[in-house]
């Protein structure tokens, strides 16, 4: 299997693009009936806000990621690591599809320590250890992967053993580890546009950095393009698409030229 490590997708689908009249799960159950080796990361962070409105209390996102006090943190367990996990899990098997959902702290597949104190329990990836996923693929079952890792470096005595990790740094993170043969976002947007909101095809690297800088790239965009930039470390091309059209994921694979493609 670590022979064919390189022949994996990675597909980060975000809550926003989810949906009754969403297509996303038929494709990725579709490319896996085809032979694709393929890992899916979610999010679903809109999900979570709801659940802390429903019970008072207040959120706050700081560059496109959730500031996560302990009951933050305890909601995305419960919602990310639960509800919505599950839900794509169960919906793939109906489906006719293989997957099984697991999270960084099962295996120790993704273990950190707390990226910066003002974020609050907001994890920063220091290892990835590819075992479980390994085994995983070989038994072909997709894995589903909720955005939490385990807290297993600099814990205070007393601190929580999970972190919360935006979905865009871990779909980044496995991309590099493993070295995917690509990456493909699904978002609720066209792509990266410029000032005139113009969508940019092909971009560089150094390119979409210059994007950041400069403004043009703000927002819920920043993740995603700083998870494209760690994953071109060993990996070719990345992708950022617009997940709300109908089959955006089968058509991408299969001819390309939606979205942004992001390359070295």
């Amino acid at each position: 299997m670590s022979s064919k490590l390189n022949k994996v997708i990675v597909i980060k689908i975000g809550g926003a693009t989810f949906g009754s009249q969403d297509t996303t799960i038929e494709d990725i159950v579709k490319l896996q009936q085809q032979g694709k080796l393929l890992v899916v990361v979610h999010g679903g962070a809109n999900l979570v806000t709801e659940w802390l409105t429903k019970q008072g209390t207040a959120t706050r996102f700081v560059s496109g990621e959730r500031v996560t006090d302990e009951a933050a943190l305890e909601m995305v367990t419960a919602v990310l690591g639960g509800l919505v996990n599950k839900e794509i899990v169960a919906t793939i098997n109906e489906l006719g599809g293989k997957a099984v959902g697991i999270c960084g702290a099962d295996g120790a597949f993704i273990v950190g320590r707390i990226r910066e104190k003002e974020m609050g329990y907001v994890g920063a990836v220091v290892k990835v250890n590819l075992d479980l996923l390994k085994t995983l693929l070989e038994s072909g079952y997709i894995p589903v992967v909720a955005p939490l890792c385990l807290h297993a470096f600099d814990r205070p005595e007393g601190a929580p053993r999970l972190l919360n990790i935006n979905g865009d740094t871990v779909a980044g993170e496995i991309t590099a580890a493993i070295g995917a043969e690509r990456l493909i976002f699904l978002t609720d947007v066209t792509g990266i546009c410029d000032r005139s909101g113009k969508r940019l095809l092909q971009l560089s690297s150094d390119e979409v950095e210059a994007l950041m800088t400069a403004g043009v790239a703000s927002g819920g965009m920043i993740p995603k393009i700083q998870a494209c930039l760690v994953a071109l470390h060993n990996t070719s091309t990345t992708h950022i698409i617009d997940g709300r059209q109908p089959h955006a994921l089968l058509r991408e694979i299969e001819r390309g030229g939606g979205g942004t493609t992001i390359g070295r």
